[in-house]
């Protein structure tokens, strides 16, 4: 199976690092995972040290946001000097998404039927790990995709995989909650081959969730999202353009 650098955005996740990395270990032993890149996020209580004990590479990025956390991330396997990896995966470090199911999401990259692959919560959630505002939030950023891009996807799970071929074209550059959104919607845009596995999701063990646990975090990403949606929409010529001169390359953090 081919390798792939995993990225893990995380902020404040101490209590799940012991745990993530038991569950990693067995991927990192085999070969699949090559490097494990955590995009700390402006952590306060540990994540990136604790993280550093079971030989992940700590990128530190302080400006908050998702996207500016996997920047970070692609920044610096882009910086390395050394092959680039077949694949890019990302996950969240709340252990919500079984990282076990990695090889289901590398299966489709490999055999050449996607580019992209998306877990896909919705079957295999277990009762209560997807809310209503989640369940509802997915709904509605995925019918506005299939209205505007005419691709439709079931999902915008964190847990995901592409080659690097595929995120070189994509070029991304949101650095808020509309990180997954933006990918997808671009991957419709361009017309970029992506596959939906069903992957397992459960309550994260131990801490709040940053965006479903409150209030603020549902209005900001659900605004975010569908907001990201219409400026990808309004932008598809530029997007196709510079998909054209920019292909098979990463692109640095965007810095204000």
């Amino acid at each position: 199976m081919m390798p792939c650098d995993l990225i893990i955005p995380a902020y404040n996740e101490i209590e799940n690092i012991d745990a993530l990395f038991d569950e990693l270990k067995p991927l990192r032993e085999s070969g699949v995972v090559r490097h494990v890149v955590m995009a700390d996020n402006g952590s306060t209580d540990g994540t990136g040290e604790a993280a550093q004990k079971y030989g992940a590479i700590v990128v530190q990025e302080t400006r908050r946001g998702y996207g500016a956390a996997c920047l970070a991330a692609l920044a610096w396997i882009e910086q390395q000097g050394e092959p680039y990896p077949g694949v890019i995966a990302f996950l969240d470090a709340d252990l919500s998404d079984d990282a076990t199911a990695l090889p289901d999401l590398l299966k489709p990259l490999e055999s050449g039927e996607a580019q992209i692959v998306i877990g896909s919560r919705v079957k295999k959630a277990i009762p209560g790990a997807l809310n209503f505002v989640q369940r509802f939030g997915n709904r509605l950023a995925c019918t506005l995709m299939a209205i505007f891009s005419g691709r439709r996807y079931t999902d915008l799970g964190p847990f995901r995989a592409l080659t690097y071929e595929a995120l070189g074209r994509l070029n991304m550059a949101d650095q808020t909650w509309g990180w997954t959104v933006e990918m997808q919607m671009k991957a419709a845009l361009l017309d970029i081959p992506v596959v939906e596995v069903d992957v397992p999701y459960r309550k994260r063990r131990q801490g709040k969730s940053k965006i479903s646990g409150t209030f603020k975090g549902v209005i900001t990403a659900g605004s975010t999202i569908i907001i990201t949606i219409f400026a990808l929409w309004l932008q598809r010529g530029a997007i196709r353009a510079q998909a054209n001169q920019h292909q098979g390359k990463l692109q640095p953090p965007h810095h204000e």
